[in-house]
C-alpha cells in the first residue's frame, strides 16, 4: 500500500534536501566564532562530516543514483570539516 504518490514524494525529497543544506550552512556562524578565538566543540561537526560522506557515497554508488541525498550531503562534508578543523 502506497501512502504518497511519486510526485508528492519528489516534492518532499526536494524540501528535505533544502533543509539539509540549510542545516549545514548553519555551521558558518560556528566557523566564524572558531576563527575569532571562541572555539566550539569539534565532535559534532566531525560526526556530521563523516555521516555526510557515507550518505554521499550511498547516493551516488547505488544502482539508482539518489541525487537529492547526494546534493543534500555534499555541503555537510565541507562545512562540517571546516567547523571541525577551526574548532581545534
Amino acid at each position: 500500500m502506497k501512502l504518497l504518490n511519486d510526485r508528492t514524494l519528489e516534492k518532499i525529497g526536494k524540501f528535505a534536501s533544502i533543509l539539509s543544506i540549510l542545516m549545514y550552512v548553519s555551521y558558518i556562524p560556528q566557523i566564524i566564532s572558531n576563527l575569532n578565538g571562541s572555539q566550539g566543540n569539534p565532535v559534532q561537526p566531525l560526526v556530521a562530516c563523516i555521516n555526510c560522506i557515507f550518505w554521499t557515497v550511498y547516493g551516488v554508488c547505488g544502482k539508482n543514483k539518489d541525487w537529492p541525498i547526494f546534493f543534500a550531503n555534499v555541503p555537510g562534508i565541507f562545512l562540517g570539516a571546516i567547523a571541525f578543523f577551526t574548532a581545534l
